[in-house]
């Protein structure tokens, strides 16, 4: 027997329709390098009109890639439905890669139009000669646009372009946007996005039991626009009639992030553990009011405990770490709290929170032994964390490979994890990540974790190290904050109280800074490279 529902396609150009009609008057808050710019949500549709007309003007089809080279602002958020509500796809390009990377991944997708931001213009002016299936440069913002002369002004195309659109009826299944792994090894991978996992994603975000996010919320994602479609939240923010607030080129900058929390009443903001920590040093030393803020979301990486406590005493705010991939649409698990959580000591919350928490509903979950086995909800026996659901990406596009990434239809993850009894996710480390000393794992985010609570720690990164006798041991490379003093032997006494005996580092290392990825995580291969003979074994 059926049901006798209708059925109303999932599709990005409902969220549109919803944002424009129903909260007319909300708005898109832009961090600019002359001011703050503001545009209604109802502004924001006629410009959207204007830019799919353009767009279309320009050739774009649909199913044609228009890629977005650009930073947090009001801009790109009109790319993030003109593309998708056209017909066409979002295709959001990283711009902290590689150029010859960067060139690969352009060429990959077959992107057609690339609309890339004013100050951004000189670096992609460096790759264009070799992108073979452009056709078109829009550059948004004022410049000088000589490094590439037959480019187009984004404003000038929009003025000149209609105020109203036909928009098509895409099917569900079409695609909305696209987005590339960082390609840690090898060429990255593309993860194509449907109207259907997106629509889906922004609602279940929206939920109470996750981010909650209602018309009354001011949403600042810091995590780029590039990065995972901004974690979902340019569409959630939309879909739920809340204020979005976009700090354009000035996301590392503590005391931008800070006057726009402030002047905004932000309520909600998330990004990676890199940003958090240069907030934090910054309200140590200038206390700001962040009352406004109900909730830190931080994602990318662990997330210490040290991190979660700092952020309770200086702002007065919960931290809930979430975990995902560019494959999980983004959002899988969040740590927030089960109403038997809260009633806990405040130490155990904080615990429980630097966990990676429950995934969330649409998304199944399991882990694995080598030999296929589901490990017990035991917090102690470790596998692979494998993940299917309705925004889980079920294959790459173009990508021979793809097979080697599913166990049937299961995303692997590539992550270690834990379950307790709760169904919490705790992720041990990355497969690659962990340190195989004597035949027994250690854990580097454990280590790095306890090495940040350190009040003069600034940030910990922990590799395994060729070895002799052990084939590999761990070396903790470390970052203190500015003006302090202390020695590797004050650290591994302050670890001793933290870890197991022979957990403990060989050796740590004082370095000026942790070389970062392009979307700010740890990049250990560069340290791994580094230091691989530091003790005289070769890997």
């Amino acid at each position: 027997m059926k049901g006798l529902m209708q059925h109303d396609a999932l599709l990005v150009n409902r969220i549109l329709e919803r944002a424009v009609t129903m909260f007319p008057e909300q708005e898109i808050v832009t961090k600019a390098k002359d001011g703050v710019h503001r545009e209604t949500f109802a502004a924001f549709g006629v410009r959207v009109n204007r830019l799919a007309s353009a767009l279309h003007a320009l050739g774009v089809e649909p199913g044609d890639r228009v890629a977005s080279f650009a930073f947090n602002t009001w801009r790109h958020q009109e790319l993030y439905f003109a593309a998708p509500c056209m017909g066409a796809v979002l295709h959001t390009l990283n711009i902290r890669l590689h150029p010859d990377q960067i060139a690969w991944i352009v060429n990959h997708a077959e992107d057609r139009v690339i609309c890339v931001d004013a100050a951004l213009l000189p670096l992609l002016a460096v790759i264009a000669p070799k992108l073979t299936t452009v056709t078109h440069v829009v550059v948004m913002g004022e410049c000088d646009r000589s490094a590439l002369p037959k480019s187009l002004d984004y404003e000038e195309l929009l003025a000149g372009a209609a105020t109203t659109f036909a928009w098509p009826e895409p099917d569900e299944g079409d695609a909305a946007a696209m987005c590339y792994t960082s390609g840690t090894t090898g060429h990255p991978k593309g993860v194509v996005y449907s109207h259907r996992s997106t629509y889906l994603h922004a609602m279940a975000i929206n939920l109470g039991s996750c981010l909650g996010l209602t018309d009354r919320d001011a949403v600042l994602p810091v995590v780029p626009m590039f990065h995972a479609n901004a974690w979902g939240v340019p569409y959630a923010a939309l879909m739920s009639g809340a204020k979005l607030v976009l700090a354009g080129a000035f996301s590392a900058d503590p005391a931008c992030l800070a006057d726009l929390i402030e002047a905004e009443r932000v309520t909600m903001t998330c990004g990676v553990p890199t940003v958090w920590t240069a907030l934090l040093h910054y309200l140590e030393k200038t206390p700001r009011d962040l009352s406004s803020l109900r909730l830190v979301t931080v994602g990318g990486s662990a997330v210490p405990v040290s991190m979660i406590a700092a952020f309770k005493r200086l702002v007065g705010v919960d931290v809930v770490q979430g975990w995902g991939m560019t494959e999980t649409g983004p959002v899988a698990s969040l740590s927030t709290l089960t109403p038997e959580m809260e009633a806990r000591p405040e130490a155990e919350r904080f615990e429980l929170r630097a966990r990676q928490g429950r995934v969330i509903p649409g998304v199944r979950f399991r882990i694995r032994t080598g030999g296929g086995v589901d490990v017990p909800w035991d917090d102690q026996t470790m596998g692979e964390l494998q993940v299917r659901g309705n925004w889980v990406a079920g294959s790459y596009y173009n990508d021979p490979t793809s097979g080697e990434r599913f166990d049937d239809g299961w995303l692997r993850t590539g992550d270690i994890a834990v379950v307790d009894t709760n169904g919490s996710l705790r992720l041990v480390d990355r497969a690659k990540d962990l340190v195989k000393s004597g035949g027994e794992w250690i854990s580097s985010v454990e280590l790095e974790s306890a090495l940040v609570g350190h009040p003069d720690v600034l940030e910990a990164a922990v590799v395994g190290v060729p070895h002799e006798k052990w084939g590999e041991r761990p070396l903790a490379c470390v970052v203190l904050r500015p003006g302090v003093q202390t020695t590797s032997e004050e650290l591994l006494v302050f670890l001793c109280t933290k870890v197991v005996k022979w957990w403990l580092p060989d050796e740590i290392v004082f370095i000026t800074e942790v070389p970062k990825t392009s979307v700010g995580k740890y990049d250990k291969k560069v340290l791994r490279e580094r230091f691989r003979e530091r003790y005289g074994a070769s890997a």
